[in-house]
């Protein structure tokens, strides 16, 4: 989670204004979207997990990339979302969704997939580069091949992109997840 986060907060450092009205590989969504999309869920709804909240719709239906120092913004947010799961009691129990329930570390791990697919996707379309680890990228797996068909049927994510079974873990999960690894390479 530190580490995604950190990255998350670079990769948005680096999106310019000009950027956010650009397109991306992700269905119906500009960047600015996409970055929005990310900065709700990532930080403020991860901070509300912890802490057992749920999101107010102040904060559902706000354009973060609006405002001016998003990116600075989102970087200190993350730092308090990342801060509130330091307690190791967030950690135990369910959270609850609203729609049922989930265990707080699956929770947490799906939150961090989606740090790590939505960073990648915005570092893509910004054209930057996205780093993690090997540890990192094997929890994005895990992720993704757990619950992988269920995103797919409410369409979070596209059909599976075929990557050889040897290339490196974070490229597999991107596969997975249905996005084309290489597309990083070309830029998007």
């Amino acid at each position: 989670m530190v580490e995604c986060a950190a990255e998350a907060a670079r990769v948005a450092r680096g999106v310019t204004t000009a950027q956010l009205a650009g397109t991306t590989h992700c269905p119906d969504w500009d960047v600015r979207a996409l970055v929005n999309h990310w900065v709700l869920y990532t930080s403020h709804g991860l901070e509300h997990r912890a802490l057992r909240k749920p999101l107010p719709e102040s904060l559902t239906g706000r354009d973060f990339a609006a405002e001016a120092g998003w990116a600075s913004a989102y970087a200190a947010q993350l730092d308090r979302a990342v801060a509130a799961w330091a307690d190791p009691v967030v950690w135990e129990g369910e959270v609850d969704l609203g729609m049922g329930s989930m265990a707080a570390p699956e929770l947490a791990s799906m939150v961090v997939k989606e740090m790590a697919l939505h960073g990648w996707d915005v570092a893509t379309v910004t054209g930057q580069e996205y780093r993690i680890s090997d540890t990192a990228a094997g929890i994005v797996l895990d992720v993704v091949t757990t619950h992988g068909d269920l995103y797919r049927q409410y369409d979070g994510f596209a059909a599976a992109v075929p990557v050889p079974s040897d290339a490196p873990v974070f490229a597999r999960a991107l596969g997975l997840s249905g996005r084309d690894p290489r597309l990083a390479r070309a830029g998007a």
